[in-house]
């Protein structure tokens, strides 16, 4: 409908401008004199630019968009350069151009700096560019450029949406926090644990198959040559530096939160020698078994890139019926902005089987833990789950951990 709508607009328009031409020039035949030829004659180079304009191929231009890279981080600014080239050496007075996002980003940018109004003249290739500050965590696509040009007298429009698709990701914010094995514990501190965590390869207990990050020296080659394959040497210390980190992905005003402190934590224990597993259940279920090494650390942050807080379970309902988290035996780390009895529930399952359980509950600076939550946490330390409230927005930006016992 909104099609037809322009057609007939310009179409009435250009009978318009046509008409006009018509009366001038039958003004100046009928009037005579130098005053109404000079008007007709005036008017005509406006007018016959006008209706070359309104056949101008607009659409046809060719769109190049220039990104410094592909992968950021939140919070992180990005200039956009974008290059438009056309075949011919047709005059535009002007040319408005907006490059147009998906609606994820669109709703976090301020849309002022997309759109710009250009002089192209002559020009067969012209460029601009603008920047984007504090890019939200997710995976953002450019679809299109609008491009908007008129006459001078503003009787003929041109409009037209040029497809030109491009995307961007954007990994999740993270703190420096520090990661202590055998321990359900993560701090934020001012002094840094240079000592990182190795391996006891003096004492293998068992083999299993090759993951990326693994070392030369870790290979079976007696396993190996049976199998055909590469078959690696399984150590004490290496399986107590497994984790399994499961985010909340039920709806909440602090999944950003819950985001970027799973992130912080995964970086911080993969950094420092850990193998680091990831589950959840968003629009799809998401699992990522423990392992180390850069590749296990792109995984969990392209994961963590995408993720919505789109889960249609609860979260105990998520920890109770999932096959695979009930056959787990590493360390556990819930990631959640609230705690309830059937969370505590069916985090006990897991620590019945010797399995650790540490609980993560984020809020905000603003909130204060509620009785009930004291309530919650004492019946969880009780079964032998550990309860840890972390406040504050961002760690590098000033998050602070509180444990209450």
């Amino acid at each position: 409908m909104r099609n037809k709508f322009q057609v007939v607009r310009s179409v009435w328009k250009l009978f318009i401008l046509v008409l006009l031409i018509l009366s001038t020039f039958s003004y100046a035949m009928f009037q005579g004199g130098f005053v109404s030829w000079f008007l007709f004659y005036s008017f005509l180079p406006f007018a016959l630019y006008a209706v070359c304009l309104a056949f101008y191929p607009i659409g046809k231009f060719s769109i190049e968009r220039h990104f410094p890279k592909r992968e950021f981080h939140a919070n992180e600014s990005l200039t956009v350069t974008v290059t438009l080239k056309r075949n011919s050496f047709y005059p535009l007075l002007f040319l408005i151009v907006e490059d147009c996002f998906t609606m994820e980003l669109s709703e976090h940018v301020l849309r002022k700096g997309n759109k710009v109004f250009l002089y192209p003249g002559f020009r067969k290739s012209f460029s601009f560019n603008y920047r984007l500050e504090k890019l939200p965590r997710g995976e953002h696509g450019f679809s299109s450029l609008r491009l908007v040009t008129s006459d001078v007298l503003g009787l003929i429009h041109q409009e037209a949406v040029i497809e030109s698709e491009d995307k961007i990701l954007v990994y999740p914010a993270y703190g420096e926090w520090v990661y202590k094995a055998g321990e359900n514990d993560f701090e934020q501190d001012a002094m840094v644990v240079n000592d990182r965590l190795q391996r006891d390869t003096t004492m293998a207990v068992g083999i299993r198959e090759y993951q990326p990050g693994d070392r030369l020296s870790w290979i079976n080659w007696k396993a190996s040559a049976k199998r055909s394959e590469i078959m690696m040497k399984e150590f004490e210390q290496s399986r107590s530096q497994d984790l399994l980190l499961i985010l909340d992905c039920t709806p909440h005003m602090f999944f950003e939160l819950l985001v970027q402190y799973t992130a912080s934590i995964g970086h911080d224990a993969l950094r420092r020698g850990a193998r680091v597993g990831f589950m959840s259940i968003s629009e799809k279920c998401v699992v990522l078994p423990p392992q180390g090494g850069e590749s296990s650390h792109r995984q969990l942050f392209y994961h963590l890139a995408k993720m919505k807080d789109t889960c249609p379970l609860s979260f105990a309902q998520v920890l109770s019926t999932d096959r695979y988290l009930l056959q787990q035996k590493v360390p556990l780390l819930l990631v959640t902005a609230q705690i309830s009895a059937e969370l505590v529930k069916a985090a006990r399952a897991f620590t019945v089987r010797k399995c650790p359980v540490t609980i993560f509950v984020i809020k905000s600076t603003t909130e204060h833990v509620t009785a009930l939550e004291i309530s919650m946490m004492e019946m969880a330390r009780t079964r032998g789950i550990s309860v840890q409230f972390v406040y504050g927005p961002l760690p590098s930006a000033g998050m602070k951990k509180a444990v209450k016992e």
